[in-house]
Parts: structure tokens; C-alpha cells; sequence
């Protein structure tokens, strides 16, 4: 059952996690707005001074509600009056200020971690699912939101009413106030003791829902694939056991809450019928007045109520402190592929020449199986080269070398003869058009997924890649032709229509590195022969790497690489190859052999 299961992070304990310190992460993101911060405080101070100064008042009315001077009465009435409405004012101004705060400096780590995360490696996101990367900009955003817009604030007023109240009730009656002041220790011991039990069990909580919306995301993301193998009940189940599991935790922490909110307020108010019990006997003893007593009570009520606060703002703290700690696990995410402090600069124009030099590579999730090994290969500016192989011969891990994807374990690729790892990656990507194997479609126009490719480009422009791509006639039957809305993923169009659309961007962003990574695959006969004419027109001039399994789509190559296990075993020419009788040769019989018996 759910209950059995560990949670995603349960044996990722930090020292940072037991402290509410953590916290004083926040302190980066705050301090740009120092001003909105200053004149919270001063409405902050404002508003909890007032607070403290009303008991005066009430003190001055009913200590001289007797006098037979009914003006001067009036005047101590209109007094607490004009306290009341600048506490008023103050208030709402303080709100105001605040949650402006809280808005924008979450806003900013939203950004900030939108930012870290999306210049990431693939690395990175194989070891954390996207959908929890998700909650965490989301679900653990929302918390802090409520925190620094709200919780702070509360917080600090109560601090201060807590502080200033006891000291007014001390100068009130040093007697009554010692007894409110054995009470405290009862209330501090379960806030700290219970407080940090809360802490856990609201990072063990956050910590599932975050599981559960990257499990949610990831089968909506496949949802045909779970269509059509009937899985969907046993995602729903795998879902609900999830979130049945964090309702659960939920239910700890809520427990747990309430029995910390049962003991202080019992605590505080039992202190204060003492505390009333024994005033009143001094007041029938003429040892203080009434108006005395009640200033003291109501400073007993706001200390009281200011620890009640505490109490339940401190809990509130933990769960921000667990979801501080997630965001800036992201913002201090370590990454293996990082841009160089002081980068060199690619000649201009870029020539294309690139060069692999001893490259040997293993994937991080798979550290004993070798994705390349000891590859050298230079592939010369304005040059076709084709790589074909098996499944797993380590076609797919050259092209995301080319892109510095990853660094190699040993070795290094060079392009126009320098390193990758010398250049920033924006810069020499800018030089490289790419068409993957599994076309990615963005939910918008179709015009707008042609224009990724190169974002200043002019409608003619985005047309003219289209028709070079085979993709404008399908795309001018759309409702609104270029302007249609093709879905998530692209979900209105075919597979063929997609890779047209793919390989238009890459038409569009007109590099002088091409990287087709089975390009035509999910063409058509008629589709694949326009788009191999555009490819080959679009590879003039250009350093083109072609990945495939389609033999027939590499005969025109001017080089062919055979990748086997990681490493090459032969280039050449198709003929040449073919002559030789390797794999290349059995490959090439198998493909055309069966293209023949299929025709």
C-alpha cells in the first residue's frame, strides 16, 4: 500500500533542513528592493506601536469614566478613535506593501530557477522528472509567496507586539507580569519540539506532491502511447496511490499542527484567566484600578494572541523553509557541461570543419556501458557525411557531441578547430541547424514553429523554408494556413507533416553546420523524394552529418562512417564500401533485398 512506500527524497537529509535559516536564502532576491522593504517596516512598526499605545487609551476612558467633565471624556474617546483609524490605515497600507514584496521577489525566483534550469544538460534532467521540476516553480513558489506576502509580516508584528507588550505589562504591573512570564517556557518548548517534527513531515509532503505531478505529467505527456496499450487504469491507479500517499502525509502534518495550536492556546488563555483572577483581587484590595487591570489584559490578550500567531506562523516557516530548500537545490544544481569563463570566439564566417579527437564517452545513467570509443574522425567544411550503424552503435551520441550535449569522457570535438569547451554554447550553436529523429512541435501557429528556427526571420522568409521543406501546400490547407494553431506537441498533424515542419526551421535558420538525425524517417515515399531534394540543395556548401538507417538516404554522401559498438570500423564511399564486404555490405543486402521483395 501507499502507506509502506518511501518518500522520493526520505534519505536526502540536509542540515539546512532542521533549521528554519534556510530561509535566509530568500535574502539575495529580496535585497534588490530595499525600498518597498523599508517602508514595510516602517508600516510594520507603525501599525504594532499603535496596537501597543490603544490599551493606554482604554486605560485613560475608563479610569475617568466617572470625572463630571463629559469633554474632557469625549476627548480621550476621540483619542482611541484616531488611534483606531491610523491603525487602520496602517494596517492596509502594511498589507499592501507587503504582498507587493512577497509578488515580486517570487516572481523573480520563478525566473531565476526558469533560468538555471532551462541552460541545464541533459544530465541534469535525468535524474529529476520534469513534472517535478514543475511543482517545484509552481506548488513551492506559491508557499513562499504566502510566506513573505503574508507570514513574514504577521510574524514580525507579533514579534513586536510580544516584546513591547511585555514590557508595557511589566511597567502595567511587575507583579501580574511575572506570573504571564512563568508561563512562556510551558509555550516555547512544544513550539520548538512539535515545530520541528513539522518541519519533516512538510518536506516528506511537498516531496510527494512533487512526485505525483511529474508521474501526472509524464503520462499525459505519452497519453496515446498509454491509450493505446490500455494502461490508463493502471496509471490511474500508479496516480491515485501517489496522491493518496500525500493526502496522507497531509493528514500528519495537520495533526500535528492542530495539537500545537491546542497546547499554546490552552496554555496562553489558562495564563490569562490566572492572570485576570489574581488583578481582580488586587483591584477589590485597592492595591491597582480597574483601568489599570484592563490595560494589563488587553496586553495580556495581545501577547497572547502574538504567541497563538507565532505558533501557527512558525509552522507556516517550516513549510517555506522545505520548499526554500527544494527551489535552491535547483538554483545550486551542479552541471558537468558549464560555458567557459573566458571564452574564444569562432572565426567569422564559420567554415564548419569539425573534428573528433580520441572521443571516448559514457552516458552517465550508464556508466559501464561505452556509448563511444576512441572515435577520430575530421569532417572537412562543405562536406556530406553520413553515419549509419545498428541500433546503439553510437550514431545519435555524435550528434549530441557536435552539440556539446555532453563533454566526452576522453578526448575532445573541435569545431573550426577549437574546442567545444572553449566556446560558449549560445554562440556556437547559433552555427548548427539540427533535425532530430522525434520533431518537437510546439503548441502554437504553425508559422511560429517554422520561425524557432531563426525568430527575425520575415513571413516570405518562413514560407519560402516551408515550400523548400515539401511543408506549404499542407500547411496553406490548414483552417487559418500558417496561422493555425497546431496543438500540444503538435498533436493536429501527422508524423511526415511534422518533420516537415522540423526540417523547415532547420531550412530557416540557414547554419553553416546541418545535423539531420533521421530526418525523413517518418516520410511518405513522395514527401521523403521533395525533402531529399531540398536537403540536397540545402546541403551546398554546407557541413551536413547525417544520421540514418534508410541506406538509400546516405547513397549521395560524400563519406560514409560505419559506427559499430561505439567505435568506427569503416568509411568510405557507398561503393567502397560495399566493395568491401563488411557491415556496411550486409546492411545495404539486407535493407535493398527486402525493399525488393516488399515492391
Amino acid at each position: 500500500m501507499a502507506r509502506s512506500q518511501t518518500a522520493p527524497h526520505a534519505n536526502e537529509e540536509r542540515e539546512s533542513s532542521k533549521k528554519i535559516g534556510v530561509l535566509g536564502a530568500l535574502w539575495p532576491f529580496m535585497k534588490p528592493y530595499w525600498v518597498l522593504m523599508t517602508l514595510s517596516l516602517f508600516a510594520l512598526v507603525l501599525t504594532a506601536s499603535l496596537s501597543l499605545t490603544l490599551p493606554l487609551a482604554v486605560r485613560r476612558v475608563v479610569d475617568n469614566f466617572r470625572i463630571s467633565d463629559s469633554e474632557i471624556l469625549s476627548q480621550y474617546f476621540l483619542a482611541a478613535l484616531g488611534i483606531a483609524a491610523l491603525l487602520a490605515v496602517g494596517t492596509g497600507l502594511r498589507y499592501a506593501l507587503v504582498t507587493r514584496l512577497g509578488e515580486r521577489v517570487v516572481a523573480d525566483i520563478r525566473i531565476a530557477v526558469f533560468d538555471r534550469v532551462l541552460g541545464m544538460s541533459p544530465e541534469f534532467f535525468e535524474k529529476i522528472m520534469t513534472g517535478e521540476v514543475l511543482s517545484r516553480i509552481t506548488t513551492d513558489t506559491t508557499l513562499i509567496q504566502s510566506v513573505l506576502g503574508s507570514s513574514v509580516s504577521i510574524a514580525l508584528r507579533n514579534m513586536l507586539l510580544f516584546i513591547g507588550g511585555l514590557i508595557l505589562m511589566l511597567l502595567t504591573s511587575a507583579k501580574l507580569a511575572g506570573l504571564v512570564l512563568l508561563i512562556v517556557p510551558a509555550v516555547i518548548v512544544p513550539i520548538l519540539v512539535l515545530g520541528r517534527k513539522l518541519r519533516v513531515i512538510s518536506r516528506e509532503n511537498q516531496d510527494w506532491i512533487a512526485a505525483s505531478s511529474g508521474n501526472a505529467g509524464e503520462a499525459l505527456t505519452a497519453v496515446q502511447t498509454v491509450q493505446s496499450f490500455t494502461h490508463e487504469n493502471a496509471s490511474r491507479a500508479q496516480f491515485a496511490e501517489m496522491t493518496e500517499t500525500s493526502y496522507e502525509v497531509s493528514q500528519r502534518r495537520i495533526r500535528t499542527r492542530a495539537y500545537l495550536t491546542v497546547i499554546v492556546i490552552f496554555l496562553v488563555f489558562s495564563g490569562i484567566v490566572g492572570v485576570l483572577w489574581m488583578g481582580a483581587i488586587d483591584v477589590r484590595a485597592g492595591v491597582m484600578t480597574e483601568g489599570t487591570l484592563i490595560q494589563f489584559v488587553i496586553y495580556s490578550v495581545l501577547v497572547a494572541g502574538a504567541v497563538a500567531a507565532l505558533s501557527e506562523i512558525w509552522s507556516e516557516l517550516q513549510r517555506a523553509a522545505g520548499a526554500t530548500e527544494r527551489l535552491i537545490e535547483l538554483l545550486n544544481a551542479t552541471d558537468n557541461v558549464n560555458d567557459p569563463a573566458a571564452p574564444q570566439t569562432l572565426p567569422s564566417p564559420v567554415r564548419g570543419e569539425i573534428s573528433f579527437e580520441s572521443v571516448s564517452f559514457r552516458y552517465p545513467a550508464r556508466p559501464d556501458t561505452s556509448a563511444l570509443q576512441d572515435v577520430t574522425l575530421t569532417v572537412s567544411p562543405g562536406e556530406t557525411v553520413a553515419f549509419v550503424g545498428p541500433s546503439g552503435a553510437g550514431k545519435t551520441t555524435i550528434i549530441q557531441m557536435i552539440q556539446r550535449f555532453y563533454d566526452p569522457t576522453a578526448g575532445v570535438v573541435k569545431l573550426d578547430g577549437i574546442a567545444l569547451p572553449d566556446l560558449k554554447r549560445d554562440q556556437f550553436r547559433q552555427s548548427i541547424s539540427m533535425v532530430p529523429q522525434d520533431p518537437v512541435i510546439f503548441a502554437t501557429s504553425a508559422r511560429d514553429n517554422i520561425r524557432f528556427g531563426r525568430l527575425d526571420a520575415t513571413d516570405a522568409e518562413v514560407e519560402a523554408a516551408a515550400k523548400a521543406a515539401a511543408a506549404h501546400d499542407f500547411i496553406s490547407a490548414l483552417p487559418d494556413g500558417y496561422d493555425s494553431f497546431v496543438g500540444e506537441r503538435g498533436v493536429m498533424l501527422s508524423g511526415g507533416q511534422k518533420q516537415r515542419i522540423a526540417i523547415a526551421r532547420a531550412i530557416l535558420r540557414d547554419a553553416p553546420v546541418l545535423l539531420l538525425d533521421e530526418a525523413t524517417s517518418a516520410l511518405d515515399a513522395e514527401s521523403e523524394r521533395l525533402v531529399q531534394a531540398a536537403v540536397d540543395e540545402l546541403s551546398e556548401g554546407r557541413t551536413t552529418l547525417i544520421v540514418a538507417h534508410r541506406l538509400a538516404t546516405v547513397k549521395k554522401a560524400d563519406r560514409i562512417v560505419v559506427l559499430e559498438d561505439g567505435g568506427i570500423v569503416a568509411t568510405g564511399t557507398h561503393d567502397q564500401l560495399v566493395a568491401q564486404g563488411g557491415l556496411y555490405a550486409r546492411l545495404a543486402r539486407l535493407q535493398f533485398t527486402a525493399g525488393l521483395a516488399a515492391e
